[in-house]
């Protein structure tokens, strides 16, 4: 027999809680190049998730190099805050989510950085995994990045 198990996200209240432990990703930066590699949420306390990347960025041009990003991702009643990670830590973007298409949930939200403008949108799919879409526009940047996380089992 062939199950297919789906991690649904319950409510939006459990994002924080079912995003802990290991992601793989994959990334594709319109018109500039595309990452894969692993992502984690470690727990810090009882509100707070670490949230670390590490992968292959490939840029159209050939170039290939290892990257990194962090983040702290802070629980919130109906979806959560991201702070950069820095001392003191520095918002990013609060994202409250709402029941979308298929069984998930799905938020928004924008960030300014300098003159370059962050849109954002979070999709927590039915099937129990994630793509996290920016569009960044102004004098500096001009692109869309889409990353899709697969829960690793």
């Amino acid at each position: 027999m062939n199950e297919t198990v789906i991690d649904a996200w319950d409510d939006a209240s459990q994002v924080m809680t079912r995003l802990a432990g290991a992601w793989s990703f994959d990334r594709v930066i319109e018109g500039q190049g595309s990452m894969q590699g692993l992502a984690t949420f470690a727990p810090l306390d009882a509100e707070n998730l670490a949230y670390r990347e590490q992968g292959r960025l490939k840029l159209q041009n050939g170039t290939e190099l290892d990257a990194e990003r962090e983040y702290v991702f802070r629980k919130r009643d109906r979806g959560f805050e991201v702070f950069f990670k820095e001392t003191p830590p520095r918002l990013f973007q609060a994202i409250e989510l709402a029941a979308s298409d298929g069984g998930g949930f799905s938020g928004s939200a924008g960030h300014l950085c300098n003159l370059d403008h962050y849109q954002s949108t979070y999709i927590f799919r039915g099937d129990g995994g994630f793509v996290i879409r920016h569009i960044v526009s102004g004098p500096r940047k001009d692109y869309v990045m889409i990353t899709t996380y697969t829960r690793m089992r």
